[in-house]
Formats: structure tokens, C-alpha cells, sequence
């Protein structure tokens, strides 16, 4: 079969564009004919796939587009879909679905996701957009059973399923979560809250040499430099900067805990990624995607619950051990195989 994926942006580091490739090469190895469509080029292209099996394709420009422009990209967009068509159109975010109304040629099948919580999309305009588009799709896809439960609830969605993101690869070796690091990776920018994290790292009080290290780049690297600083720990806060993906592996092997702080999340690949490694997880309770994950769950925002949870599982590797073999087990349903046979049930389901 043919299937369709549709970034806004579909080479930019981040959890969506990760997801759209690792599926899009899975789906190409099992035979089926992959296309990936950006709507506009990255500014800074992340590769994420060494060897792809599926065509990339990039429609416009980066540039602020006028009436002219959006028409003549539109046109562009609906000439190459009539060339690959007929098939399955997985529309990455609601942005990209709004696009794209109107514009898919006969014959293809719409499906829309949504990459993100019910909680995020309800405090912006994501909500009203889906429950403006989603619902004249063949399948909106969510994260976790609590998220499509909430938009089937309150977006009047009748055709909401759940489609959890899938881990690239199943790692054989598992850490031996000795090394007195906490783990922290994202980009660093404001929705991440990593000055929570720091600031969870320096009440925890945690004893030397723990240190906290952060993986990422991003806007707010010098702002969190200032904040560990003010709070003491300067020394102790290791901005590693971006790590690229054949050594974060490595990463995973030499963390004790993974810590997620974030302002909200759909379901974090770098949750799934730890868990796979056997590695235990604090995170801030924002989503069902989050819980499906099985981290140990804070208030969202308590930086004091926080580091409590924090400086207990540095305290005792037994407890350390245990939640970490809970968590690979738990990671077991993201392998990729797994999902990807649901990705081929749900068309299965489509065309019936």
C-alpha cells in the first residue's frame, strides 16, 4: 500500500519529525511504498534515518509565504499527491490537517494525529481545530486510551483511536545504573522547564558526585547556565549540547535516572528510550502518554515532590533496580514491530 506522511516541518530535531521517520522506514521495510512530504524546509535539517526507504519531499519555502506563494506551493503539493496517490495521508499535527483540507486528490484516505496531550490541547488552539477537522477523518490518532478518550468525549470525536509512538530500535544491554548521573534531554527551550530540573537537582541535595547532565541545545543554554549558578550547583550541571543518535545509547547506559520536567508532552521518545535500557524515570504528571510510559509520576510543577522522588532513587539502587526492570517491561508494547502491526491493523480497518 501507499502511505503519505505530512510535516509541517519534517527535518527539524523534534519527538513528531522522529516518530513520522522511524514509522515512515519501518512501513518501507515491510514493502509498502513511503512517501514523507515537509510543507517547508527545515532551517537547521536533522537526519534522521541514514539509509531511508521511503522518498522525502519538501514543498515550500522557509520565508513567510504570500497569497501567491501558499497557491503555488498548494499546487505543487496536490500535483506530487496525484502522483503518488491513491493511498493513506497521515497528517502529522492539526495545522497540517487544516492545510491539507480540501487538497487531498481522490482516492486518499485521510488520517489525522495529534502529538500532544488532551490537557495541551485544550489550553490552546489545538482543541478547536480538531474538533473543526478531525472528525470528518477516516481516524484521529492519539497517544494513550486517556487521551482519545477526552478528545472522543469533549472534541465529539467518533472516530478516536490510540497509536502509541514507537521506539526505533530494542536495545539487548541495559544500564547498570551505578553511575551517579540524573539524565535530562530535550531541547533547551522554555517548554522543556529545565530550570525546574536544576532547580529539583539542587534540593535534592543529592551527594557527590552526582551530577545532573543535560543533552540538548537550544535557546535557554545560557539562561540555564545563570540558573544553576544562582542555585549552587553550577559545578555539578553538565550541558553536553547535542549528542548525535548513534551515542545516545551510550547516554542511556551511563544514566541512574532519567528526569523529565517538561511544561507538557504527548508521549517522549526519550521516556521509552530509557525505559528500554531498564533505566527508572521521574517525570511530571502531564498526560496520559507520560503514564503509559510508567515513570514515577509528580504533581505537575511540584519542583519540591520533585527532587523528594529525586534524591530517593539516588539514595537506593535496589529501588533504583526495580523500577527500572518494571519500565523495560513496560517499554515491551513500544517496540516497533508491535507498532507497526497496529499501524497495518488500522488500515486493515479503514479499508473494511
Amino acid at each position: 500500500m501507499t502511505v503519505v506522511f505530512t510535516c509541517l516541518d519534517a527535518d527539524t530535531l523534534g519527538g513528531t519529525q522522529q516518530v513520522t521517520h522511524t514509522l515512515a522506514q519501518g512501513l518501507a521495510r515491510r514493502g509498502h511504498e513511503v512517501h514523507v512530504i515537509g510543507l517547508q524546509p527545515a532551517a537547521s535539517p536533522f537526519r534522521y534515518v541514514r539509509h531511508p526507504r521511503y522518498q522525502r519531499h519538501v514543498i515550500g519555502r522557509r520565508a513567510a509565504e504570500g497569497p501567491l506563494a501558499r497557491r503555488l506551493s498548494d499546487r505543487r503539493l496536490k500535483e506530487l499527491l496525484r502522483r503518488i496517490g491513491p493511498g493513506y495521508a497521515v497528517l502529522t499535527s492539526p495545522s497540517v490537517v487544516a492545510r491539507l483540507s480540501g487538497l487531498l486528490p481522490e482516492g486518499f484516505r485521510p488520517i489525522g494525529q495529534y502529538h500532544s496531550s488532551y490537557d495541551h490541547a485544550r489550553g490552546c488552539w489545538h482543541l478547536a481545530s480538531i474538533r473543526r477537522h478531525y472528525a470528518g477523518l477516516d481516524q484521529a490518532l492519539f497517544l494513550s486510551d486517556d487521551d482519545a478518550r477526552l478528545f472522543s468525549e469533549h472534541a465529539l470525536l467518533p472516530n478516536a483511536y490510540t497509536l502509541p509512538n514507537p521506539l526505533a530500535v530494542w536495545p539487548e544491554e541495559m544500564s547498570d545504573l551505578a553511575s551517579p548521573r540524573v539524565l535530562g534531554v530535550g531541547r533547551l527551550e522554555g517548554v522543556k522547564r529545565f530550570d525546574r530540573l536544576i532547580s529539583a537537582f539542587a534540593r535534592a541535595k543529592l551527594p557527590r558526585p552526582w551530577e545532573l547532565h543535560l543533552i540538548g541545545d537550544g535557546g535557554e543554554r545560557e539562561r540555564l547556565r545563570a540558573h544553576a549558578e544562582r542555585d549552587g550547583v553550577a559545578d555539578r550541571v553538565v550541558f553536553r549540547g547535542l549528542v548525535p543518535a548513534a551515542l545516545m545509547p551510550a547516554e542511556y547506559l551511563a544514566a541512574s535516572v532519567l528526569a523529565l520536567t517538561s511544561e507538557h508532552e504527548g508521549l517522549p521518545i526519550v521516556l521509552l528510550e530509557a525505559a528500554a535500557r531498564g533505566v527508572p524515570a521521574v517525570a511530571f504528571d502531564v498526560s496520559g502518554g507520560v503514564r503509559s510510559a510508567g515513570p514515577v509520576l509528580v504533581p505537575p510543577g511540584d519542583v519540591d515532590a520533585f527532587a523528594a522522588e529525586l534524591a530517593r532513587l539516588a539514595g537506593d539502587e535496589e529501588e533504583r533496580r526495580r523500577l527500572g526492570a518494571d519500565a523495560r517491561a513496560r517499554a515491551e508494547a513500544f517496540r516497533l514491530d508491535h507498532v507497526l502491526d497496529r499501524w497495518e491493523s488500522l488500515f486493515a480497518h479503514i479499508e473494511r
